[in-house]
């Protein structure tokens, strides 16, 4: 087997998030990076291969299959370009763009160019949503009817730099939060959105951004979903998943409030500093272990005609003529399904779920979340 051939465009913390999956899946090989500081390039190249200070210089690097573009939100439609220029398949994280025209923008560089977009890692690639949506194709529970998807969690608890809590700049859980949540539910429904009606808040130091909402989204099937995030870690929904955290570790409910001391009276220019310490070349933290369970992005329920569907870290709870659980084997690398997609575009040329227009459909729907929170309408989607 030939495993593909990854430059990685920003080594910040997503990348630290996927790194496990990249170390560990033995399709992919971890080749060149890309990131302006002088610490993380010396430490990739130290751990895995060359490190440039320039996107270009990464993408003309030879052997190359693909890139993981995990640069801030206002350099991804220029770092797709890049890639695509020089012929290489693209990862892009979400939120795939700040805005519709960026993301056609990247679609079209990236169908010029003939090579694979994939939007992600959201939580829509999480096994046990896709095990939900694949039960539900077989027809034996009816059709979709409603969905509930609720999520709480510490995100304002955690170290943010300024332009993070700015939605002016990019910032707020309607741009870095709700494509997750966004992505698993248009999965389950599997019909496109065409309306939206949302309502959105922060407070406290939150107060230039979203740090909760709530929103209802019809689809063209007649299916609608309920969306609901708060993240001022107060609640947290990881006691209603069996206290397993997001990234499929299990969580230590003594822990509660940890995250918010550690802010506690800290200036925003050191919070800005304990955000770096935990990029790559900052952090020197060893690889997590292989995790217990699955991604999760907090307590689901798919409403059919015949039965309720619950998603879960370990597989898939079905409340039908009886309440069983139908368990999925354990993972053996994290976020395994993220490298399915990339391994099945580039390898075996099979168009992804999560393309391009996939991820343009969900900036939509999440746009129309902001501007519907704004406006106090309804947003109807194209």
């Amino acid at each position: 087997m030939r495993p593909i051939r990854l430059g990685v465009i920003g080594l910040g913390r997503a990348f630290m998030l996927m790194r496990p999956t990249f170390v560990l899946d033995e399709r992919v090989a971890l080749t060149a990076a890309a990131d302006p500081r002088p610490a993380a390039r010396a430490r990739f190249a130290q751990q895995h291969g060359p490190a440039f200070d320039s996107v270009e210089a990464l993408c003309v690097h030879s052997g190359l299959d693909a890139v993981y573009v995990a640069s801030p939100h206002q350099h991804h439609l220029a770092h797709v370009r890049a890639a695509a220029a020089a012929g290489l398949h693209v990862l892009v994280e979400k939120p795939m763009a700040l805005s519709l025209e960026e993301c056609q923008a990247m679609i079209d560089a990236t169908d010029a160019a003939g090579v694979a977009l994939i939007v992600g890692h959201s939580h829509g690639f999480d096994r046990p949503y896709a095990r939900a949506r694949a039960m539900i194709e077989t027809g034996r529970f009816g059709a979709v009817r409603m969905v509930h998807a609720a999520n709480h969690t510490d995100w304002l608890d955690r170290p943010r730099r300024p332009e993070e809590l700015d939605t002016a700049q990019g910032g707020g859980v309607l741009v870095s939060q709700a494509p997750h949540q966004v992505d698993l539910v248009r999965l389950l429904v599997g019909s496109p959105a065409r309306t939206v009606r949302a309502h959105a808040t922060g407070w406290g130091r939150a107060a230039r951004t979203e740090s909760a909402y709530s929103a209802l989204i019809g689809f063209a099937c007649g299916a609608f979903a309920s969306l609901t995030y708060g993240g001022h870690g107060r609640f947290d929904s990881d006691e209603c998943m069996g206290w397993m955290g997001e990234m499929g570790h299990p969580r230590d409910p003594a822990d509660y409030g940890a995250a918010r001391a550690r802010l506690e009276g800290v200036s925003p220019e050191a919070e800005a500093a304990l955000k770096d310490a935990r990029t790559f070349g900052a952090d020197e933290a060893p690889l997590p272990s292989t995790p217990a369970a699955y991604n999760h992005f907090g307590p689901v329920l798919v409403s059919c005609e015949h039965a309720d569907l619950r998603p879960m870290p370990g597989g898939v709870m079905i409340y039908g003529e009886e309440r069983r659980f139908e368990a999925l084997p354990a993972p053996d690398v994290a976020r395994a399904e993220v490298i399915d997609a990339l391994w099945a575009a580039v390898r075996e040329g099979q168009p992804p779920l999560q393309s391009g227009a996939w991820g343009m459909q969900t900036m939509a729907v999440c746009l129309a979340m902001q501007e519907s929170a704004r406006s106090g309408r309804e947003i109807a989607l194209p």
